[in-house]
């Protein structure tokens, strides 16, 4: 009778399956991801969103098919694997989740695309297995690909493309006077913009070496070799551009290569180099490895079809924890109730210039409370400028640190950037310091920040405690400070101004900061 039962529950041989059929455990997987992003479809769409208002990262677009495609090619092999889930997947699923929580509470973007997008390989070697990354590893890895991500590279990109066409410009003997990124020949002016730094060329030939790489090349050597040139070519190429550009232009006396047919020239010049790179390439090309027959689909014993539906559930129940906590902390709206007011009392040895306007103002999210001014010394000497912006709560686009296309408004261009100590008779002080230009003029800017409460300089310290205080429902509010000052480019920066102001100013700011509502 036991064994007559045992035979009614065994699973069919791998030799009685029909052709083509798929196992249950990758069935259950397919769900288990449809329900991720499902889950997270609020993090995906935003990255569908970027991919499509930027040409940069519009790639976005084929990374996601071509992995599929790759992960399709070995469905074969991938039936023939047993299932063996991963305690370590559901761990890995447990940490992204939570990154995922603490970006959302933060509002970095960046990180929670790249967490729910790691989600889906975790629930893959949760439910399969580590063999089944294995034989799945450049396709999930190819999908961290369509992360909007690359930002962060734009100011070096400027920087390198404007120092090679200054560069190259002065070995062919044409006199350029450079100012950061911009740059003026005796023809005319030229600025190297976001659109000139060369990021989408790069991202497009790293995406597209890496497709290369898999498929025509077996050998480490060879593919890192791909990857070098991808990430090389394009950079260096980008720069020659830029010059030949320039030189276009200049010859031609401003006629050429200074309006619509700047970008087609830029265009048709990375189609010649992507040619020249993936020709370069096929000559490293290696004949493919002839690889092992598939193998009958595997069958799953009991004991693997019940581990299986573990982690399936799990990997649901994880999954659909963290958007629950999130749901739960988005409480109240960002920004700050209309009466609120900031003022500020004359600082000892300071008084406000009601009728001069600031030299500068920092653009910023949402509707905080904000606070202007002018000040000069009683006894007649420099000029500083203060600028308070306060937020009771804070949300997406509505925060200090949210992104703005224009940071130092519209006028004036970042050139330097540090960290600084500043002596005052509390103690020191860290600020960020910011050199701005525009023309000749200089603008010295310092800011930081007190987020509920916790003084800092440091952009990352203000999103970890915004993420704390959201989770745990403690106070949100966040101030930024800024103080700044006009100087001449030939002039020392007037870093001892800043300082005595602020060594003034500062306990009337704090003192005034304490008065404003704190509340969660």
């Amino acid at each position: 009778m036991s064994v007559q039962l045992d035979s009614a529950i065994r699973l069919p041989d791998a030799a009685n399956q029909p052709a083509g059929q798929r196992s249950p455990a990758i069935t259950a997987l397919l769900l288990v991801l449809a329900a991720v992003v499902l889950l997270y479809h609020a993090t995906f769409w935003s990255m569908l969103e970027l991919w499509s208002r930027s040409q940069t990262f519009a790639h976005g677009f084929l990374i996601v098919p071509i992995s599929a495609a790759l992960a399709w090619r070995r469905r074969a092999r991938l039936a023939a694997l047993a299932p063996r889930p991963s305690l370590h997947g559901v761990l890995l699923l447990a940490v992204l989740g939570l990154a995922w929580l603490l970006a959302d509470a933060a509002n970095v973007q960046v990180v929670e695309q790249y967490a729910a997008t790691a989600m889906l390989p975790a629930c893959v070697l949760a439910i399969l297995g580590w063999p089944a990354v294995r034989l799945l590893a450049f396709p999930l890895a190819y999908l961290f690909l369509a992360v909007p991500f690359g930002e962060v590279f734009l100011e070096p990109l400027i920087d390198f493309t404007a120092s090679f066409t200054v560069l190259a410009l002065q070995l062919t003997g044409v006199p350029v006077f450079r100012d950061g990124s911009n740059f003026s020949l005796p023809s005319g002016n030229w600025s190297v913009v976001e659109a000139c730094s060369g990021l989408r060329y790069l991202i497009a030939a790293l995406a597209l070496g890496a497709l290369f790489a898999h498929l025509q090349c077996h050998s480490a050597r060879r593919r890192v070799a791909i990857m070098a040139a991808a990430l090389l070519v394009p950079i260096l190429a980008n720069g020659v551009r830029a010059y030949l550009i320039v030189m276009l232009g200049h010859l031609s006396n401003m006629r050429l290569a200074v309006g619509v047919d700047h970008l087609i020239y830029g265009w048709l010049f990375f189609g010649l180099v992507a040619l020249l790179l993936f020709w370069l390439a096929a000559r490293w090309r290696e004949t493919p490895v002839a690889g092992a027959p598939p193998s009958a689909p595997a069958v799953a014993t009991r004991a693997q079809g019940r581990a299986s539906l573990r982690s399936v559930v799990t990997c649901l129940c994880i999954a659909a924890l963290w958007p629950a906590l999130a749901l739960a902390s988005h409480r109240g709206a960002g920004g700050t109730p209309a009466a609120i007011v900031l003022d500020l009392a004359d600082p000892p040895g300071w008084r406000s210039l009601s009728g001069v306007s600031p030299a500068w103002r920092a653009p910023f999210a949402g509707t905080p409370a904000q606070y202007l001014a002018t000040y000069a010394r009683l006894d007649g000497g420099e000029q500083v400028g203060l600028q308070l912006a306060w937020y009771a709560r804070q949300a997406r686009d509505a925060e200090l640190l949210a992104h703005q296309s224009l940071p130092f408004g519209a006028h004036w261009v970042p050139l330097a950037q540090r960290p600084r100590q500043a002596s005052l008779a509390q103690g020191v002080l860290a600020v960020r310091e910011n050199v701005l230009g525009r023309g000749s003029e200089r603008l010295l800017v310092w800011r930081c920040y007190r987020q509920g409460g916790v003084a800092t300089a440091e952009p990352v310290v203000v999103k970890l405690l915004l993420a704390r205080a959201k989770l745990l429902g403690t106070r949100q509010d966040g101030a930024e400070i800024l103080v700044f000052a006009p100087y001449d480019e030939l002039a020392p920066p007037p870093r001892a101004a800043l300082q005595a102001f602020l060594r003034a100013a500062l306990p009337a700011i704090e003192q005034r900061l304490q008065e404003l509502p704190h509340g969660p």
